[in-house]
Parts: structure tokens; sequence; C-alpha cells
């Protein structure tokens, strides 16, 4: 049996490696073919457009390993079958269950690996990746600006560009919202406008052409002013927008730039801020009662409960009074309502790091006898039956994610849910081909 073991492994060896780097060539291409036309011709050294390419391709390791694991259990599977291998195997009495055994201690101890991999190497090459695509935006400004969308070049300004010419710095129509002060807002439109840093590299410097400056109170929305001009300078100081490391002083944001262990505090964290909520929502009722029962507390609830005859500005400051307490009320559960999405948000990140891991061994249980049941062999056929269980799955995966976001069903069950729905497909295929009698035609 161990011959058959070791022949078996070995014959999954060379699909599985074929498997991944063809699946990882093609994401990397992917990722490259998207953001080429952001990299070529900004004057980004080709050894960081490199070095980000590598970095991005950790989370493309992580899903290219379950799909490999199914293609090559597939085409191997299939390929047993149609050579009559299996058909032999079952006349010398050994079961389509035995026959898994290697491969499904194999796919577990990659799943092992790629658990280490998400927990250790993603959330650290994810977190460099981020930091480098923060300092290539620094250097180089105007690459931090998408066409069509706002974007947060620069803190406390949103930046709006309709179309930029990378060859002439030239931006065009530009909309720039200035949150800076906190009494008023402002809102710059221009035609047209260039971005450059001072030939000192000091300051940012946005150069608009043919604009309005709309300036509007936060305080009474009333005091509004209004300014056309034919040119108009933006200064901002350029610290930090140069091309230097500050990968030690970001902050990690986001749950792909976290470890397990660090995403179950922030999800401490956030329980610890819904316990409080809830506490504090006592508190609003606890007072509404106290002002109605209990003498010399709030006076105006007290008058409303003795007196017939209330004057109009004793009801003003009763219902005033009571307004305020529904506005705490509603503050904590708004509180609630937020930290209980975030804490879902974040649970749901956690366990998605061991059901994708774990996704390597389930794989195997539907691989098996979808490579009996196809009785054809080659890559065609095991990537094209592979693609559509890895479709089906990640949809559940996708679906679990929102699921658990909006709290409609627990994190846990949530993430778990496709490799449930995966596994009990491959496990009552499994049952169904074990008892019969495998031919290599009809």
């Amino acid at each position: 049996m161990k011959i058959i073991d070791r022949y078996i492994l070995k014959s999954h060896f060379g699909p599985f490696l074929f498997a991944f780097i063809t699946i990882l060539f093609v994401l990397i291409l992917q990722f490259f073919a998207t953001f080429a036309d952001r990299f070529i011709g900004k004057g980004i050294a080709f050894s960081a457009i490199v070095e980000l390419i590598v970095l991005q391709s950790a989370w493309m390791v992580g899903l290219a390993a379950p799909m490999a694991v199914l293609i090559a259990v597939v085409m191997v599977f299939g390929s047993l079958t149609t050579t009559s291998e299996m058909t032999v195997l079952k006349a010398s009495g050994i079961s389509l269950y035995r026959v898994m055994i290697p491969v499904l201690i194999a796919g577990l101890f990659l799943s092992a690996l790629v658990e280490r991999f998400n927990n250790v190497v993603m959330p650290e090459a994810n977190f460099h990746a981020k930091s480098l695509m923060i300092d290539i935006t620094r250097a180089k400004p105007a690459f931090g600006l998408k066409e069509n969308a706002f974007s947060n070049l620069i803190d406390g300004y949103s930046i709006y560009v309709r179309k930029s010419d990378d060859r002439s710095k030239e931006i065009m129509g530009i909309v720039i919202y200035d949150t800076t002060r906190p009494d008023y807002t402002t809102m710059v439109s221009a035609e047209k406008g260039s971005i450059d840093f001072t030939p000192d590299f000091q300051y940012l410097v946005m150069t608009l052409n043919n604009g309005e400056i709309h300036q509007i109170s936060q305080h009474d929305h009333k005091s509004y002013h209004n300014m056309s001009f034919k040119k108009h300078r933006f200064i901002f100081e350029s610290t930090g927008f140069g091309f230097s490391r500050n990968t030690a002083d970001r902050v990690r944001s986001g749950d792909t730039e976290l470890s397990a262990n660090e995403l179950l505090l922030i999800v401490d964290e956030f329980s610890k801020r819904i316990s409080a909520s809830e506490k504090n929502m006592y508190i609003p009722l606890e007072n509404l009662q106290r002002s109605i029962t209990q003498p010399g507390i709030d006076a105006p609830l007290r008058l409303i409960q003795s007196s017939a005859q209330i004057s109009p500005s004793g009801k003003n400051a009763a219902a005033a009074y009571i307004d305020r307490q529904i506005d705490t009320l509603d503050g904590e559960l708004k509180s609630i309502q937020s930290n209980r999405e975030m804490k879902n948000k974040y649970m749901a990140a956690y366990h998605k790091k061991y059901s994708l891991s774990l996704a390597c061994f389930i794989f195997i249980l539907v691989g098996a006898p979808l490579g009996v049941l196809a009785r054809q062999g080659g890559f065609g056929v095991g990537a094209a039956m592979s693609l559509l269980f890895f479709v089906l799955y990640w949809m559940l995966m996708i679906s679990g994610e929102k699921i658990a976001e909006r709290g409609i069903l627990d994190p846990f069950l949530s993430m778990w849910l496709a490799n449930i729905v995966i596994a009990s497909i491959g496990i009552a295929l499994v049952i169904r081909l074990s008892g019969s009698v495998l031919n290599t035609s009809r």
C-alpha cells in the first residue's frame, strides 16, 4: 500500500505545480494589466514596480493554492479512471476511500501551510504593499489622482479629476472639497490645472485655471461666499510626500493587514464598546423615571404630573428634556449598531483565514469523485470542472461575508458555509461512487 500511496501522491505533484504556477501567472498578469497604465510612463523605478507585484502576489498565493489542488485532484483521478487503474485497484479490494487517504493527508498538511501563510506572510505583504503604494503616490502626486473619482491625496482635501494628461502634467475638470476648517466648507472647481512640486521639493503646488470658489458657513449655513478666478494656486507642505519608506511609522489598517490574533484583539475592543453602550442605554430611561417619581429632580416633568395646567414654557422645558433623553438613547443605539457591524466584519475576516485555508482539504473531497465521473484526463477538463466549483465556493464565501457584516447570520457559520456546502457535495459523491463498479467506458 505504501507503494500505491507514493504513486498517487507523485501523480498529483506535477499537475498541482503546473496548475499553481499557471493560476498565479494569470492573476499576476491580470493585476499588471489593470494597473499598467498607472505605472508605465510615470517615472516610477522598475525595481519598485517589481517589488509591488511581488508583494501583491501574496494574496494570489492564498487563492491559487486551493484552486490548484482542485484542478490536480480532478485531473489525476480522471486519468486513473481513464487508464483503468482505478478499476484494477477496485478489483484488488482497494476502495475509493482508501485511495483518497494519502491525498487527504497531503491536503491537511497543505491547509496547515496555507493557514500559516495567510496568518503570517500575507498580512505583512499586504502591509508593505500598501505602504509602497503610498510612497509611490507621495513621490508622484499625479499618480494618486484617479480619473472620474475622488481621491484623498492630501489630508483634509477630496480631489476629483475628470481627465489627466501624464505627458503635459495637465489635469482637467477639477473639483476640490476643502474640509480643513471646522467653521467653513469650501468647494473649488476649475476647467483645468496642473500639480507639481516646487524646485526645492518643499511644497506641493496645484495651479488652477478658470474656476470658482464656493464657501459656506458650518454654523448657520447662511453665510455664503462665491468668487471667480482665472488663475489660482493651492500650496501644500510636501512633508511626507518624498519617496521614503515610512512602513515602520504607518498604522496597520484593514483586516487584510492583520493576523488572526490581531483581529481578535480588535473584536474584543468592539465587544467592550458594545457592552458599554448597552449599559449607557439605561441611563436616559432611569433619568426619565427619577424625574417623574422623585421630588426635586427635573422640575418640568414633576410639574406635568402634579398640575393639570402648565404654562407653555413649562411644557416646552419638559418636552426639551424628553427630547434630550431620547437623543441620548438614539445615539447609544446607533453606536451599538455601528460597533456590531465592525465586530462582525473583523470576526468574518478572522474565520475567513481558516476557512479558506481548509479549502485545500475540502476540494479533495469533491475533486476525487468529480475526476472519476469525468472519465477524461487532461488540464482542460480539470480546469473547467474546477472553475465551476471554485466559482460556487467563492460566491458562497463572498455572500457569507456580506451576511456576516449585516448581522443576518453568525460570522462563524457565514464564513464556513462554503466549506460545509462543498464538503457535503463531495461526501455525497464519494458515497455514491464507492460501491459502484468503475468502468472506463459505458
